[in-house]
């Protein structure tokens, strides 16, 4: 039976320019294709709002028109359709509701903000047009399904601009006066920014271009603009919400967090345990549980073969992400003769930067029964590494929060961590006083350097030969409640808390 909250069930609309299984680029879609329906297991009612994108039209789901809708833009008025997708939601009291805002101008192109990794230029164009068609939506649902949202959740830059329109203008804030706002920031880094010229374009009044509204340094800022006028903010993981107070870590918005009244919760993502799940996955080769790991040789010996290296029982180390320097890459590229006098193997699955990945596919070149490259994504095989592997490395220079260490600690495999954001919130790091006492999850480096991930490396490499050790790190590990119950419930608080109280 569904969880049934205290006082009245909440109405929920979330915002988001992503959402696994409709479009993904990174973590974000994972967290706005879990939360929803985590929410919706704990007795409330939510419904998604998502760019209508090519990849949204092509998922294999029946959809019916919704609504219809006139976007003003800088040129002509946009006849917007909003396509509705009703996904049943098992444990729910409601289905989950997905709108597509469908406008094949700006949304039927091959990439969701890029194409041949340059930015389109229309970017502001599109999501200004998107943010006012999630408002007609969210006042649609009040107005004729007799279903009045009680909070507007929003993600990251692209529909931060939700919640200027909110406070700016009148005809956007009729018949959403109680609607209230959440912000959350999932990567500071990327802001929304552009000229000054473009201004005219958001339709907003000129007096909010000024640097008590969206002006930054002489251009426009859209995060900015909702980390000020949203009701709340929060970002994925406490440590993270502490980092983006400081010059370090705020990318320049630092001062413009710090100014807020109630600060920036931190709130730790969770993973989809149904979907990252060990004892029933069907990428797997072999499925196992904590009790019984066998199945986990035989994924390593999978991934080996897959990834064309030796069967051979040495560790396997593993990395999978954005081959970029924030992500770290290059740090690992610097140890690798080092890493190589101690015979492990290492598995790499990423696609970004093309100098780095010219420099692992040399690397695989000079060590090819060892060291071994997928330039790319591909899920199943993502599933695969994290089941094969016995490590996971994560130097990140900055984490938000990270997801693939969520991954790892369900499936066994001890993650390598820099200890930073979200990675030091949810590893647990040998030391002498966690191994005893049985809580250690893995490792962190604590210097952002060369050295220091090779200093933990070595320690982890170290510490897998002490079986019974590392075994108790795998199963505190595959322990570890990495689910969304915990941060849905804390959402629902905010919520609550924002909206005042319900009875």
């Amino acid at each position: 039976m569904p969880s049934i909250p205290q006082g009245k069930p909440l109405n929920i609309a979330i915002a988001a320019s992503e959402a696994v299984p409709y479009a993904k680029t990174g973590g974000l879609a994972d967290v706005v294709g879990a939360l929803p329906q985590e929410l919706i297991k704990l007795g409330h009612r939510v419904t998604v709002l998502l760019p209508g994108y090519r990849s949204f039209a092509s998922v294999d789901q029946p959809r019916r028109t919704f609504m219809r809708c006139r976007i003003p833009t800088a040129d002509l008025p946009a006849e917007v359709v909003l396509e509705e997708v009703i996904v049943p939601v098992a444990g729910g009291l409601y289905p989950l509701r997905i709108l597509g805002v469908r406008y094949d101008p700006y949304f039927d192109r091959p990439g969701l903000y890029q194409d041949e990794r340059e930015d389109y230029p229309d970017n502001l164009e599109r999501f200004v047009l998107f943010c006012r068609a999630v408002l007609h939506a969210v006042r649609f649902l009040g107005r004729t399904h007799k279903e009045t949202v009680d909070v507007l959740h929003l993600h990251d830059w692209q529909t931060a601009l939700c919640a200027v329109y909110l406070n700016a203008l009148t005809q956007e804030r009729e018949g959403l006066e109680l609607l209230k706002t959440v912000l959350t920031l999932h990567n500071v880094g990327y802001q929304g920014v552009f000229t000054s010229e473009e201004f005219s374009k958001t339709g907003l009044p000129a007096d909010f271009f000024t640097p008590s509204g969206l002006e930054f340094y002489g251009s426009v800022n859209c995060l900015k603009g909702g980390i000020i006028f949203s009701d709340a903010v929060t970002t994925v993981s406490p440590t993270y919400a502490k980092e983006i107070m400081t010059k370090e870590f705020g990318c320049g918005l630092e001062g413009v967090l710090a100014n807020r009244a109630a600060g920036v919760q931190g709130i730790t993502n969770g993973i989809d345990v149904a979907l990252w799940n060990p004892e029933r996955d069907p990428y797997l080769p072999a499925c196992y549980t904590v009790s019984d790991l066998s199945g986990k040789q035989v994924c390593k010996r999978a991934v080996q073969k897959e990834f064309g290296l030796p069967a051979r029982n040495v560790p396997l180390l593993a990395l999978i992400g954005r081959m970029t320097s924030q992500k770290g890459f290059d740090l690992l590229l610097d140890i690798i003769p080092e890493l190589m006098l101690l015979n492990p193997q290492i598995a790499i699955l990423g696609t970004g930067d093309h100098h780095l990945e010219q420099e692992f596919l040399k690397a695989k070149s000079a060590y090819p029964d060892r060291i071994a490259v997928h330039i790319g994504f591909d899920e199943g095989l993502a599933h695969r590494i994290e089941a094969g592997a016995d490590m996971l490395v994560m130097p990140s220079r900055y984490e938000p929060c990270g997801l693939s260490q969520l991954y790892s600690l369900r499936y066994g495999t001890v993650p390598i961590v820099r200890r930073t954001g979200g990675l030091r919130d949810t590893i647990v790091p040998f030391k002498p006083s966690t191994a005893k006492a049985k809580s250690a999850t893995g490792f962190h480096v604590v210097d952002s350097s060369s050295d220091a991930l090779l200093t933990e490396i070595l320690l982890a490499l170290s510490v897998y030969q002490e079986q019974d050790t590392w075994r108790a790190m795998i199963q505190t590990g595959m322990n570890t409640d990495v689910s969304w119950t915990q941060a849905a419930q804390q959402y629902v608080q905010l919520y609550q808390s924002v909206i005042g109280a319900r009875g």
